[in-house]
């Protein structure tokens, strides 16, 4: 079983966001073939088109995560669509004024499944107190909690010209051991191993048994540690965590790339040099995540 933890959903809300914050208002099919990309459509019509590109991966299930604050409606939608397929995660930005709100409708009414901070792209720190009130909300309605820390390059910004004016200190992982600390019962995900901060992501990790690291991307940041490799990684990962709280990702986007098969291939050969066990690899590749996902 092959499962995703970590996709996101390039709606067309999402490059309407973009082109507003480029202050053109251009319409969302020129700024797409501006980037060489394909028309998202109706979040119906990207739901099925990320449904046949499972199918041609042997995908069973992928986590989507509405990519842009405010966008839930376009993520519930395509969960609604294959709800068999789909697990929706949501962006969400805790200096809005309506943030725990709409967390608490988007987990209670829309069918979302985890709440995913950007504290370097939002400038909030996780001590704050609107960070707890967004925790509290997904906790109340049985959600996990994805937070992004580290190194944070978001490639369409970039090659929109945009500026991506983030403070990369309030993305630490031992900032998520305080919050995991405080709900015990919700489980918090660090994707890419913490990106950059694997050492600190595993002291969080050890520290508190309801953190969860993914391992979606290139995983280039591991370039800014001399002679670190993916290897070294994953098994200083399975060293602290196990395989039962590592979650397979690939953060795959946009279409016409689609799916990311050489992540999930060169993490495969990863896994095989290391000699991991087949059950192992059942639970990071589709195991662990069915479990928090059921």
């Amino acid at each position: 079983m092959l499962n995703d933890a970590h996709c996101h959903f390039f709606s067309n809300r999402f490059f309407t966001a973009l082109s507003q914050q480029r202050g053109r208002g251009e319409p969302v099919a020129a700024l797409c073939a501006e980037l060489g990309w394909a028309d998202p459509g109706e979040p119906d019509a990207l739901a099925d088109r990320w449904a046949q590109e499972l199918d041609a991966h042997g995908v069973n299930r992928a986590a989507l995560i509405a990519s842009v604050p405010g966008d839930e409606a376009s993520v519930a939608a395509a969960v609604a669509r294959h709800p068999k397929r789909f697990v929706g995660f949501f962006m969400v930005n805790p200096a809005a004024p309506d943030a725990a709100a709409r967390a608490g409708v988007a987990v209670r009414e829309q069918g979302l499944r985890c709440a995913c901070l950007f504290p370097a792209m939002h400038h909030t720190p996780l001590d704050d107190e609107r960070v707890r009130q967004v925790v509290e909300a997904a906790a109340a309605g049985g959600a996990a909690v994805f937070v992004h820390c580290g190194v944070l390059s978001v490639g369409v910004r970039r090659k929109l010209g945009l500026p991506s004016p983030f403070d990369l200190r309030l993305g630490d992982p031992l900032g998520v051991a305080r919050l995991a600390g405080a709900f015990p019962q919700v489980p918090f995900i660090v994707p890419h191993f913490g990106a950059g901060l694997l050492r600190e992501a595993l002291m969080a990790a050890e520290a508190c048994p309801n953190i969860y690291l993914d391992t979606s991307s290139s995983n280039n940041w591991v370039r800014h540690t001399p002679g670190l490799t993916l290897d070294a990684v994953f098994g200083a990962a399975l060293a602290v965590v196990g395989p039962a709280r590592i979650l397979f990702g690939t953060d795959s986007s946009f279409f016409p790339r689609g799916w990311q098969r050489g992540v999930h291939e060169e993490q495969q050969a990863v896994l095989e040099r290391l000699n991991v066990s087949a059950s192992d690899r059942d639970q990071i590749f589709g195991g662990t995540f069915d479990r928090l996902f059921a």
